[in-house]
């Protein structure tokens, strides 16, 4: 049907190169029936980031992860190995655990059965007399895990492709930052009245940081990034550090070996679906776009430091004006994003992309791509 919300025929214009291209129109923001078809193809078919390994970095440590396919728990088990669990009781479905913390077992709240972190059955009570009932039947349902220099991501589905295949050129682009020896030093959380999309994509253009960022950030200048895989990006250039204010002191030394490239500047990623890496010269951070309906989202800001930067004396001191920074310029994108979402309930027509807005031109192409009918 020509009139379908996922006809092809329907978005051409965002098809088109970028200078002569339409923007998604408003019922990709809006539309309950877009978010379920976002749901089953995008955010049930991809590798999602979910944290660091940092987080969980001793036998019985987990956190919760609460994305479409249902809350998922990340644990250490007793042998290092990291798992992903589908946070549902076997017994009759209750939700396990809450946010994060430390556990010999994974007991259930309801009728107390409980789990060894390698997830098998191990204590039923009030069982004894089932018949044909045996605990190795009913394990925790694991879900696919696979990490990347720190990063866990987690996958709904089963047998998904590699992990490496959905980076591609990541991998590569960003190793002299090392990753892998980064560690977590904190997060902050926000709730947005506005589709996800909105959010990933303000997250992928300079071009609103003279005016939405006026006062804290300042207008930024960026260039295209060639990616391979399921990403893109932009490069801010500043030989300096973005990740504190302007004009503020820089605190931290830049990152110990970083190449030609990684030294111009802060490259702001978008891993498809909604996690978006930002590699600075001095540290990295993530901000991860949790749909939670179609016109709301949960936000999760987590930042990265060398353990070297750690160590140095002062360090809690100093990275205050870091989450500064993050707290101030997350403000102002949450709130244009909200007023974003606001307009796009208007009867209006599809706009037009400016030539700063190359990443997000990736991004609605990349969505339609999942989305459209085949």
């Amino acid at each position: 049907m020509t009139n379908s919300l996922f006809d092809s025929a329907r978005y051409q214009a965002v098809r088109k190169p970028l200078l002569q291209a339409s923007t998604l129109p408003p019922e990709c923001y809006t539309s309950p029936e877009f978010f379920r078809r976002e749901v089953g193809r995008i955010f049930l078919q991809n590798w999602q980031f979910v944290g660091r390994e940092e987080q969980v970095a001793a036998p019985g440590d987990y956190f919760c992860f609460d994305g479409l396919g249902g809350s998922v728990i990340v644990v250490r088990g007793l042998d290092m190995r990291l798992k992903a669990y589908a946070n549902s009781c076997r017994h009759r479905g209750s939700r396990l655990l809450d946010g994060s913390g430390e556990c010999k077992r994974i007991v259930c709240p309801y009728h107390g059965w409980s789990y060894r972190l390698d997830g098998s059955l191990v204590g039923t009570p009030g069982m004894q007399r089932v018949e044909n009932f045996d605990p190795r039947d009913y394990p925790l349902i694991e879900l696919p895990l696979e990490t990347w220099a720190g990063f866990i991501f987690i996958h709904y589905a089963d047998s998904p492709p590699p992990l490496s295949q959905h980076l591609g050129s990541m991998v590569d682009r960003f190793a002299s930052h090392r990753p892998a020896q980064m560690r977590h030093v904190g997060s902050l959380e926000f709730d947005i009245d506005a589709n996800w999309k909105l959010l990933a994509e303000n997250a992928l253009e300079a071009y609103h940081t003279g005016t939405v960022h006026r006062a804290t950030l300042g207008q930024q200048d960026s260039s295209v990034v060639d990616t391979t895989g399921s990403w893109t990006a932009l490069l801010v250039e500043d030989e300096a550090s973005v990740a504190t204010l302007p004009g503020d002191d820089k605190p931290f030394p830049h990152i110990d070996g970083l190449d030609t490239e990684a030294r111009a500047g802060a490259c702001f990623t978008l891993v498809f679906p909604s996690t978006q890496l930002v590699f600075a010269q001095d540290c990295l951070w993530w901000l991860a776009f949790s749909p939670v309906a179609v016109d709301r989202t949960r936000l999760t800001l987590g930042a990265c430091f060398p353990q070297s930067t750690i160590c140095l004396p002062g360090f809690e001191d100093k990275l205050k004006s870091y989450f500064e920074r993050w707290r101030l310029a997350t403000a102002e994108d949450n709130a244009i994003c909200e007023a974003q979402q606001q307009g796009q309930k208007c009867a209006r027509e599809a706009g037009r992309f400016a030539p700063d807005e190359f990443a997000v031109h990736a991004l609605a192409n990349w969505v339609l791509d999942q989305v459209l009918e085949r």
